[in-house]
């Protein structure tokens, strides 16, 4: 298939080299110049752009039938992360009026639309109350983009958990917090999803031609201080301590039901964190 990846980081690099082992015909989008080089060794096929030039946007569409759309920006506040997101959105929507050969978007989105739900389990059904500025922009994102599905042309948005994988490992993600005391009791869900799991849903979702909102996530949520106290003990992160006479700072407590996409058939391969077997 020819397919197109706008944002080619973490996520879109990963799921690249797949679908050139795989023979597809790619072109990727990257905002970095000096990773140009880098991502020819997947393909030849790099165009440097930012997501609201529509002019260039227009180009890498042509003759696409898929098109992935993974984007990234670390900052969540300012104008930056809305023209990430949303202004890329509203700019593939208007491409894609004139790519007529595109026939299904796939969208990396967070499941932290859902807000706090002080620990109850949500679905793709559950009311979405986002709990900041950045979740609100992501939500309307979805929205720009489910507004391009028609019966030629399937959208497909796959609400992920926290990424974790090779160079992200979850040691490393949370070494920082070492000897911290955290505010709270550390008993709020947290929702993971492996590297392996995001390239294995992105290719079922291509592969069944899936429409509509799946969320990606592992079968297990786990609460803070049972993930930080694992960490702890079998991968040597120094020990992390609670106050919970101080309100916790974090803004999502929700358990999130993958139940939806493993009713299609996806099969994990982490379905769980496995803290004494845990390498990445």
């Amino acid at each position: 298939m020819k397919i197109a990846i706008i944002g080619c980081g973490y996520v879109g690099s990963t799921i690249a080299k797949l679908w050139s082992q795989k023979g597809h015909q790619l072109t990727v989008t990257t905002t970095s110049p000096e990773r140009v080089s880098e991502l020819q060794n997947i393909t030849p096929q790099v165009v440097v752009m930012k997501g609201n030039d529509s002019s260039a946007m227009q180009d890498v569409l042509q003759n696409q039938e898929v098109v992935l759309l993974s984007v990234g920006f670390r900052s969540h506040i300012g104008m930056e992360y809305k023209q990430t997101y949303l202004e890329t959105a509203h700019t593939l929507v208007t491409a894609l009026k004139k790519t007529p050969t595109v026939q299904q978007i796939i969208y990396t989105a967070s499941y932290s639309v859902y807000g706090d739900k002080n620990g109850e389990w949500v679905d793709e059904n559950s009311p979405v109350t986002p709990a900041t500025d950045s979740g609100k922009i992501l939500y309307e994102t979805e929205q720009v983009l489910l507004s391009a599905s028609t019966p030629q042309q399937r959208v497909c948005v796959l609400r992920l958990g926290g990424i974790y994988g090779p160079g992200r490992e979850l040691v490393k993600i949370f070494s920082r917090w070492e000897g911290q005391t955290r505010p709270g009791s550390g008993d709020h869900f947290t929702n993971w999803i492996n590297l392996d799991d995001i390239v294995g849903g992105l290719e079922f979702a291509r592969e069944k031609q899936l429409q509509g909102i799946y969320n990606l996530v592992n079968n297990v949520p786990i609460p803070s201080r049972e993930l930080l106290d694992g960490l702890h003990k079998y991968q040597g992160l120094g020990k992390i301590y609670w106050d919970a006479s101080t309100p916790s700072t974090r803004l999502f407590n929700t358990r999130v039901s993958n139940q939806k996409l493993r009713d299609e058939g996806f099969e994990l391969i982490h379905p769980e964190i496995v803290f004494s077997l845990m390498d990445n």
